[in-house]
């Protein structure tokens, strides 16, 4: 058997391709950052031609930096960001409109509609979502709707969607050429037209958005050995590589991070955070804000579920201190800038610019920095908006805690802001439990590489992907009990601030 196993990780700014051996070690990685285009204030786009000429040389960069060939590879996975929707034409291979991304919230009136009429709560029981502009199914109903052509072509089966994963995989697999129109249950749970029991599409679900069954992908396992079909010749992994393992990004961090037991939470710091929590077999409904979700299923076992709280905006505030504010050149410089100052100068910074996600779904409101004075600098800004990232998931902590009946004993993260020491001594701080860093810290890419080896022999069971995982760095709570409260305290009155700032019909 071939010596590694690859991952194309398509991810919110960029796409990557990794190769990993069996101690599940990097062995080689390309990465390409894509244009983030903004038509208008709450609108978030990808052009789906370039995410695929950035995937396809990131593979063929990262083989030939390493000299590796592609059967050097016994098998490829594949994850990607989540809820973002792709349209397209499978005669011409051409996209109709542009990704709409799972931050855009021109969807809001439709999300708004469902709960009006009591569809939402249909919704809930059979996908686990609340309608929100977040999840995949708005997204299509709104391309339908507003783009030319699109409706006619996909009542005649020519018009298809897919998440990233889907768009991605049909291209690797010949696109207009045979393409394989496939997908798995982790991505499905997320557009809120898959029944969670049946992890299959339905019919009552696709009614609420007037979606045509034809335009929906095949839902195969997330880790299977009949793969999701034979990849092009011609193409970046040259038609000699199965694929075999296919994720949503934030499932395939917890299949990284080996969170394979009841109880055991990840949670990623990227563009948003997002915890999950493995909840086995159980399918446990959320009564505190929380998603519902499929963490993953390997062949034909059953699947297993999680409660998920996404965060929208975390590490995308840090970005936005940097291009939009110019308080900053580099994102590192907002671990120095905060190193500055003891606390938070009396500021609270609620990055709620696509209104915010779990516990509250609220999308009326937005962003604030609220308890400003002549005294606050940008150095309290700095602090405040890596405070905001962990009393936001301190939010999620609480609820998944009065959801499932179980105290966090400790979170194992990862993601780009764990290289921020004090982010995530905060975190510690703010949550009262330690924080573990492993020393693979591109869990996304590494659980997508298990999933494909898994379907092959390259790893034989999850016991061996345990033993791979080993701990870098932690950090120990050290603030009192009174100061955790208060600081909490003070976060929870800043939210109330940014509430039914934007008016939804």
């Amino acid at each position: 058997m071939a010596d590694f196993v690859g991952a194309i990780d398509q991810g919110t700014t960029s796409s990557r391709f990794m190769v990993f051996d069996h101690g599940g070690n990097e062995i080689a990685r390309h990465q390409l950052e894509h244009e983030q285009i903004l038509p208008q204030a709450g609108w978030v786009e990808h052009n789906p031609a370039e995410i695929w000429d950035r995937t396809s040389t990131a593979v063929r960069s990262c083989l030939a930096g390493a000299n590796l060939d592609a059967s050097d590879l016994a098998a490829v996975g594949i994850t990607n960001q989540r809820e973002t929707a792709v349209v397209w034409n499978k005669v011409t291979g051409r996209p109709y409109y542009n990704a709409i991304v799972w931050q855009d919230t021109r969807t809001d009136k439709i999300a708004s509609a469902l709960d009006r009429d009591g569809r939402g709560d249909v919704i809930r029981r059979k996908a686990g979502l609340p309608p929100a502009t977040y999840f995949s199914g708005g997204k299509i109903q709104w391309i339908l709707e507003n783009v030319d052509g699109v409706r006619e072509a996909a009542e005649k089966g020519d018009a298809i969607f897919g998440n990233t994963d889907t768009w991605t995989i049909w291209n690797l697999t010949g696109g207009v050429d045979g393409g394989s129109h496939v997908t798995d249950p982790t991505n499905a749970s997320r557009t809120m037209l898959m029944d969670l029991e049946t992890l299959d599409w339905d019919d009552e679900l696709l009614g609420f958005f007037d979606i045509p069954r034809s335009m929906l992908p095949e839902i195969r396992p997330s880790s299977t050995s009949d793969g999701y079909g034979e990849t092009l010749a011609s193409g970046p992994l040259g038609g000699v590589v199965p694929l075999t393992g296919d994720l949503g990004d934030q499932q395939a961090a917890t299949v990284g991070q080996v969170c394979y037991d009841p109880g055991q939470a990840k949670n990623t710091y990227g563009t948003g955070n997002f915890m999950l929590l493995n909840t086995g077999e159980e399918l446990v409904r959320s009564d505190n804000g929380l998603l519902t979700t499929v963490c993953y299923q390997f062949g034909d076992d059953k699947p297993i579920y999680a409660l998920e709280g996404s965060i929208a905006v975390t590490g995308s505030a840090i970005q936005w201190l940097r291009d939009q504010l110019g308080i900053i050149d580099d994102a590192s410089e907002s671990e120095t800038f905060a190193n500055k100052v003891d606390d938070n100068g009396g500021i609270s910074f609620v990055p709620a610019f696509s209104g915010l996600f779990a516990p509250y779904w609220r999308s009326d409101a937005r962003g604030a920095i609220v308890g400003l004075s002549r005294f606050n600098n940008k150095n309290h800004i700095a602090r405040a908006a890596l405070e905001a990232i962990c009393y936001q998931s301190r939010d999620v902590v609480d609820a998944m805690a009065q959801d499932s009946g179980v105290d966090l004993e400790v979170l194992k993260v990862d993601g780009g802001i764990t290289a921020n020491s004090l982010c995530m001594q905060i975190q510690a701080d703010v949550l009262g439990v330690p924080v573990s860093k492993p020393e693979v810290a591109e869990t996304t890419a590494l659980g997508a590489a298990y999933a494909a080896g898994l379907a092959v022999g390259f790893w034989a069971n999850t016991d061996e992907l345990r033993e791979n995982w080993n701990e870098d760095k932690r950090w120990e709570p050290t603030w009192s009990e009174d100061q955790r409260e208060e600081g909490y305290a003070q976060w929870k009155k800043a939210v109330e601030r940014t509430l039914d700032w934007v008016d939804v019909e």
